[in-house]
């Protein structure tokens, strides 16, 4: 399921577009004010950002242009009542992909989701999340909270295999064999043990990364 952060301080407006859309079956997340979902953002990266124009504490443009310096390639929808031509031209050179005038139908706005997310599926597909942990399989880096993380061929591999397989757990026997025995090298148990416990302390230990006792490990999504 498609995670999309919406920052809307209207909660009328709010509400209804998250009821809309999870009945489509895009999870919705709300949030009133920019300094939130920043916040949220920081720690968890959602696929699509919708933003009012105007909020609390700032405006949807400084969001977009915000979101574009870290994530140049995370699909962004502006939503205003602006709808003078310089308003949207501003938007759009702030780093918003597409723009909705208020009031808006909830049909359109779904459609124009589903069109942005279609158009990132092959970025998404290059990364991979759980919470804040970014790894990224075409460049081979991996982040935490936006910070890179240096790990050995051994430990990216075992990041790689579990976050590619989310939600389930791997058998330390699957670990050992797609990790080592692929190159030919006999070692024995204790050694995944070890290269996971560098692994655990090089990434800050996350909740996420979990043990399933005697059998292997697995990641899965808290925040």
């Amino acid at each position: 399921m498609a995670c999309l952060y919406y920052a809307e301080d209207d909660g009328a407006i709010a509400g209804a577009v998250k009821e809309y859309l999870e009945d489509e079956g895009i999870q919705t997340v709300l949030f009133s004010s920019i300094s939130s979902i920043r916040k949220a953002m920081e720690s968890s990266r959602p696929d699509m950002v919708l933003t009012d124009w105007i909020l609390p504490d700032g405006n949807g443009d400084e969001l977009c242009s915000w979101i574009r310096s870290r994530w140049p390639k995370l699909p962004v929808i502006l939503i205003t009542v602006r709808g003078e031509t310089e308003d949207i031209v501003k938007g759009f050179r702030r780093g918003a992909d597409d723009y909705l005038t208020k009031p808006f139908a909830l049909p359109v706005l779904h459609s124009r989701v589903l069109a942005l997310l279609r158009r990132a599926d092959g970025w998404k597909e290059r990364e991979i999340t759980c919470d804040s942990l970014v790894l990224n399989t075409e460049k081979m880096t991996v982040t935490v909270r936006q910070e890179p993380v240096s790990l050995s061929r051994a430990e990216y591999e075992i990041l790689k295999l579990l976050m590619m397989n989310k939600g389930r757990t791997i058998t330390r026997e699957l670990l050992l064999e797609r990790i080592w025995d692929s190159s030919g090298s006999y070692v024995n148990d204790n050694t995944l043990t070890v290269a996971m416990k560098r692994l655990r302390e090089k990434l800050g230990h996350p909740a996420c990364l979990k043990t399933v006792r005697s059998f292997g490990y697995r990641m899965e999504d808290t925040l």
